[in-house]
Formats: C-alpha cells, structure tokens, sequence
C-alpha cells in the first residue's frame, strides 16, 4: 500500500490530525490555517453562554419545559477561574429547583453547559427525547429536566440532596479539543449526595457525530441507570460489563474521558 492510500484509510477513521505533511519545518499553509480555525472553535466554545432560547435549543425547551439555573460562579469569566464555584448551586438556584422538580425520581435529568455549550446546543436535541423515551419505556419516573449555567459535574452533589432521585444523569459539555467543539458527556450518579467524589460516578464520554450516536448513549446511559439501580451503588463498583449484562443487547465500548469535572 502506498502512503497516499495508507493516509486515506487512516483519515476515514479518525480526526486527528495525520499525514499532514510540512514545508521545511513548517506545517503547509492550509493544515496552518485550518489548526487556527479549529483552535478558535474551541475558544468560541469554551467562551459561549447556555441559551435554552436559541434556535437549536428553543424547540427542545418548548416540548420539555426546560428552565435553567445558575451555578455559584457569576459569570462566565468567574467560572472558568474557579471550578470550585461551578460545583454549587446558588441560593437562587437551589430555591429554583426546590419548587419547580419532584422529588424522589427514578432518573433526573440535568443539562450543563460545561466547557461547551455548542455540544449541548448540537446533541441535545436529539439525546433528551430519546432518552424520556427510553426511562418511560424502562417504567421509571423522571423528574422535570433543567439545565444548569456555569456548571461543573460535582454540582450533581447539590442537585442530589435537593431532590433525592435514585439516578442522577448530568449531560455536560465536554471540553473542546481541535477536532471537535461539540462532544458531550453524559455522568451518572447513585443517590448523589454531598462528599460523594469521581469515584462515585460512572462516565460516558464522546457524544457527537464522529463518536457515539444519540442512540448508542442512550442505550449505555440506561445500561448504566438500571446496573446501579440493581447494585444500589454507582461509581467504581460499576463496570460497562455490569451495564451491558442489564441490555437487551451489549452496547460497543466507551470511549476515553476528555471532560472536566
């Protein structure tokens, strides 16, 4: 096989960045350009705030009844010098959610822009619905899904002593890299509560058009959901053999964290 059609084949299967040739030291003008432009997605992505009214997400909103919160950070600016912040809700959001979500779910679902809100406005849309679908065809009962501002994974914490569901599922931006700006996380957590760390919750990562489909995730969210519904407990004790065994049909490997808590 010759190089052309070596570099053909790999490029089909991944976005990273190989075979891209130099001149001299140098990369070539337009791989140059193009690393910019994918470097100034990710900033956009990371900079951008949570709209639950934009045209991606309005009609999303409408059908759900979508309302959102914000976390202790003040703003945008605040949040991303300290994540501590974005691990809390603020006393404004805890009243929020205190009177406009049942307690003692099955599943609560929670939207957190992360360190991308264009992989929520993108993934979403799709994921949400089908994943209500597939907790009423479960026969759980779900709480009213709510997204949260400025949001880091550890504010499942705060949610869990709010609301008290059996399952938590966060679905969060992950952070941008230069191949795409709009991968998605989904975590979950039994009985989240306040102490409980990383350890206690179970990841699945790359939710996005190169990676996992809307129905690949949900087929793992709920693998997932329903092993630590039967193992009452979450987190390291659960593995994606256990989750698969609790399918009607194994679902494919998760792929590597890129998000951060």
């Amino acid at each position: 096989m010759n190089l052309a059609a070596l570099a053909g084949r790999v490029r089909a299967v991944t976005p990273a960045r190989v075979f891209v040739g130099r001149t001299g030291t140098s990369y070539r003008t337009a791989n140059l350009l193009a690393l910019r432009a994918d470097h100034a997605v990710a900033r956009d992505a990371v900079d951008a705030e949570l709209d639950l009214a934009s045209p991606a997400l309005a009609a999303t909103t409408e059908r759900f009844g979508l309302f959102s919160v914000g976390s202790a950070a003040a703003d945008r600016a605040e949040y991303l010098r300290r994540p501590d912040l974005g691990r809390r809700l603020s006393d404004e959001a805890r009243a929020q959610v205190a009177g406009g979500c049942p307690p003692g779910a099955d599943l609560q679902i929670v939207i957190g822009d992360g360190l991308s809100a264009a992989a929520v406005d993108t993934q979403v849309p799709a994921l949400l619905p089908a994943l209500l679908t597939a907790a009423a065809e479960a026969g759980w009962s779900t709480g009213q899904p709510f997204a949260v501002r400025q949001c880091r994974v550890g504010i499942m914490n705060d949610i869990g002593d709010l609301l008290r569901p059996t399952v938590i599922v966060m679905l969060i931006g992950e952070r941008p890299g230069l191949a795409t700006a709009e991968s998605l996380s989904a975590y979950l957590a039994h009985r989240p509560r306040t102490g409980q760390t990383d350890a206690d919750r179970n990841l699945l990562s790359n939710i996005h058009r190169r990676g996992l489909t809307p129905a690949q995730a949900v087929e793992h969210i709920t693998g997932l959901a329903q092993a630590m519904r039967t193992a009452g407990t979450s987190g390291v004790s659960i593995k994606e053999t256990t989750a698969a065994r609790a399918l009607p049909t194994a679902a494919p490997p998760e792929a590597d964290p890129t998000s951060s808590t």
